[in-house]
């Protein structure tokens, strides 16, 4: 690195004096903006490997549940891949009526004029169209001047009103962004926007959106919402405009970024789950929602079964939550120290139903996301009952997940409290044997056949029949899912929801056996978790699933 960095790296400075005008350091956020999800396309063109059709209709479906009513799904024009995916979403009716979906465009008439042609007989559509207007891509990428950029955006804006005139049926809204606002001089950007906002004539009843994005973050937050409030108080005809933000991450400080601009006069916030997107990410829409919710105002998001929402993101993305994300990750829940645990426990001894909420080190009720609070002992090499999942990963080789050791040492930290010995390898498998693998009643799995290739089409049935025994009663079930595991589920016809899977190998060559590690749901009960260990992976599998059940029928007798 340079000792002296200033010689590289210059800092963006947007105003030419102190913005003395400011307003927003002594507001508060009072209710929620409205929300735009990018999942579907700035997310997913992030990815390694972008979402099969599959995973993209699992991800808009999900997105629905949350109640986003903006949903980003694509660019259209960029490929016939996301053409066909658009016009499976409408010719299928899976858009809800109260949604509205966007699609994305560059400034270029082939593009607009295809974008238009993919979402014809949709009910509400959203074109968003964008230029690039900062100095540096008008002399690197486009060999511009601001003329000619800004005459482009006021061209491509009367195409896109020209060519969403020939479908009258669909109620068409318009949103344009000037790309990398954040670096762009803010004379520049507010007449770039105005002239846009004139040729395409807003009316208070179908608002136009003028999105800000932050594409490179290049400022620290308090920059940013500087840069917001000055264009908020000089935007032309503001009450037709819908104030949208943008940010991505690249300083690490775009959930403040996103804050401090509701504070300065924005009205709509795009981002992604998890805080995915290029670079380091869009900003985490997960996170401003619930720190909000944490401020006492309703995000209009339900995240109050937060891991269904982790599974889907990370299986759609292949991308794991990380286990220190705020509200999510699976440590956030979980104190290792001693002193935060028994302030945490004081805490909910006196916390009170439908009383403020108010346990030391938790800023939320894990409860309120699905959660519940796990105070655990560290896990590593070097503790003795505390190394519950490090013992059976190296003399068994049982790489348990993260919320099954959580559960698990709870159960051998109370045979430690009550013996005062430390406890050997043999022992803590010999217990965790007896409490998942040996969990054979009421429901023993005694064979099954299965009818479907999980190598073929995505959409394919399985259709299963199973020998089992119910209190030492044989029974023979069938049932039919998407996959192996959901037939077995709906042949046993319990109200059963899986709540997470885990599976490894066990052993090499001809003496390989499969671990499968599942936590369900039945109805609405607190999770359970089941193990099943097979040289089959699928008779693992449902080894799993039965081993869960039937702790969970047992506790409840």
């Amino acid at each position: 690195m340079l000792t002296n960095p200033s010689k590289k790296y210059v800092p963006f400075r947007p105003f030419k004096k102190d913005f003395s005008e400011r307003t927003w350091p002594s507001k508060i956020i009072t209710k929620a903006p409205i929300w735009m999800t990018t999942d579907l396309r700035d997310g997913n063109q992030s990815l390694v490997d972008p979402m099969s059709t599959h995973q993209k209709l699992r991800f808009f479906d999900q997105l629905i549940k949350i109640g986003f009513k903006e949903i980003e799904i694509g660019f259209p024009s960029a490929s016939q891949i996301e053409f066909d995916f658009i016009r499976k979403l409408i010719e299928e009716e899976r858009i809800p009526d109260d949604v509205t979906i966007i699609l994305l465009t560059q400034a270029r008439e082939d593009l607009i004029k295809r974008t238009v042609e993919s979402a014809i007989g949709a009910k509400n559509i959203m074109i968003h169209m964008y230029n690039s207007c900062a100095p540096s891509f008008r002399k690197i990428v486009f060999r511009m001047t601001r003329d000619e950029i800004k005459n482009l955006a006021i061209h491509g804006t009367e195409l896109v009103r020209n060519y969403t005139s020939l479908y009258p049926k669909t109620e068409w809204r318009f949103e344009y962004s000037p790309e990398v606002f954040s670096t762009t001089e803010l004379d520049f950007a507010l007449d770039i926007s105005n002239a846009v906002i004139d040729t395409w004539k807003p009316i208070s009843t179908n608002k136009m959106v003028l999105n800000l994005p932050s594409t490179i973050e290049s400022n620290t937050p308090n920059i940013y919402a500087d840069q917001i409030e000055w264009m908020h108080n000089n935007l032309s005809h503001r009450d037709k405009i819908l104030l949208s933000v943008h940010p991505h991450n690249d300083r690490g400080t775009s959930v403040a970024a996103a804050e401090l601009s509701l504070l300065a006069g924005a009205d709509r916030i795009e981002g992604c789950l998890f805080g995915n997107g290029e670079r380091t990410g869009n900003v985490d829409l997960i996170t401003l929602a619930l720190n909000l919710y944490t401020q006492g105002i309703s995000p209009g998001l339900d995240f109050s079964d937060i891991d269904e929402v982790i599974r889907c993101a990370e299986e759609c993305n292949k991308i794991s939550v990380h286990p220190r994300h705020p509200y999510a990750g699976d440590l956030v829940f979980t104190a290792f120290s001693g002193s935060h645990q028994d302030a945490i426990k004081k805490g909910f001894a006196q916390q009170k139903p439908d009383s403020i909420w108010e346990v030391p080190y938790l800023p939320i009720d894990p409860a309120d996301l699905g959660r519940s609070y796990d105070a655990i002992i560290r896990v590593n090499s070097q503790s003795g009952k505390g190394g519950v999942a490090y013992l059976l990963e190296q003399e068994y080789g049982l790489i348990i997940p993260r919320r099954l050791q959580i559960e698990f040492s709870k159960i051998i930290q109370k045979l430690t409290d009550e013996t005062g010995k430390e406890v050997t390898a043999s022992t803590v498998y010999a217990i965790f044997k007896k409490e998942y693998l040996d969990q054979i009643t009421p429901w023993k799995l005694i064979k099954h056949r299965i009818d479907g290739n999980p190598d073929s089409l995505e959409n394919q049935k399985f259709n299963i029949k199973v020998e089992l025994s119910y209190n030492n009663e044989i029974q023979i079930i069938e049932g039919t899912g998407n996959g192996a595991i959901s037939a077995f589920i709906s042949s046993l016809n319990i109200p059963i929801r899986i709540s997470d899977y885990h599976e490894h190998a066990i052993g090499t060559g001809t003496n390989t056996q499969a671990a499968c590690y599942v936590e369900l749901r039945v109805e609405n009960s607190s999770t359970s978790f089941g193990v099943g260990i097979d040289k089959d992976i699928v008779t693992a599998s449902f080894k799993a699933v039965l081993s869960a059940l039937n702790r969970y029928q047992n506790k409840q007798k």
